[in-house]
């Protein structure tokens, strides 16, 4: 299956060497994230506090030894007929494998921007203004609905009035927060 490493110069032989079980590993780690069977405490265990960073990444775990690994094998392998240079292609490798792993952080880092925690927080809305959805009554006489807009998303909040009654449609301003999740609002 191998012939073509038989006669190959070490370079090339480290590279598939390297290239072909890392590969494999990848596409394991690959189908087992995709299936939720990726655990990634298991690669804090298995490479014990090896450049503990106290961040949410780890620097030296079992997934960034392969990243780099992929890489740095593949891109030698791309640059073995490119660059004559020995010392210049494990640079080219170094560099690509270095890359991969910059480039799975980074993908990490806009993941973590997604576990976003948007919960609604009644207090966060004081002092801004909001659309009057369902008429408020005056002060005293009953309840309306009012409609905000808050981290991107358009909340629905029971309200009633400091005082004046407020057709659908008008603005106010929400003073402060009610028991039972209501606010109380005057005109803008």
């Amino acid at each position: 299956m191998l012939n073509f490493l038989i006669n190959a110069d070490i370079y090339l032989k480290t590279f598939w060497y390297i290239a072909i079980p890392v590969s494999i590993i990848f596409i394991v780690q690959a189908i087992l994230t995709f299936i939720g069977m990726d655990h990634t405490d298991a690669d804090t265990d298995m490479d014990g506090d090896i450049g503990h960073l106290d961040s949410p990444m780890e620097l030296f775990t079992l997934r960034n030894v392969i990243n780099f690994l992929l890489g740095f094998s593949w891109g030698g392998i791309s640059f073995y007929n490119t660059i004559e240079n020995k010392l210049f292609l494990v640079f080219a490798a170094c560099s690509v494998g270095v890359i991969f792993v910059t480039l799975f952080f980074y993908i990490i880092q806009q993941i973590k921007k997604l576990e976003e925690n948007n919960t609604f927080d009644f207090q966060s809305v004081i002092g801004k203004e909001a659309d009057v959805y369902l008429r408020i009554p005056e002060a005293g006489k009953g309840i309306g609905k009012i409609q905000i807009s808050h981290k991107g998303t358009l909340h629905e909040i029971d309200a009633v009035s400091e005082s004046a009654a407020f057709a659908t449609g008008q603005k106010v301003l929400i003073l402060g927060t009610l028991p039972d999740q209501k606010v109380l609002v005057k005109m803008v």
